[in-house]
């Protein structure tokens, strides 16, 4: 799922029925909601010191937890 879809009507792929079809372009909402865990972590965290593989592991693993409830 896109978090901001937009067609992009240059770029089309052909369908079963032989019709082009667009594809839609934009970032992912997973990555959307990771950016935004991302946003709020790093207002958090001053004071201490976060290797950047740990911060992305828990920006996804809450993007992961906001797409899950998105499914209730």
């Amino acid at each position: 799922m896109k978090a901001f879809p937009s067609i992009d009507w240059d770029l089309q792929i052909e369908s079963k029925n032989n019709q082009l079809t667009p594809i839609s372009s934009g970032m992912e909402l997973r990555d959307y909601f990771a950016a935004k865990a991302l946003q709020g972590l790093l207002t958090t965290v001053k004071d201490e010191q976060w290797l950047p593989q740990e911060v992305a592991v828990v920006c996804y693993e809450v993007a992961d937890s906001m797409m899950k409830a998105r499914e209730q």
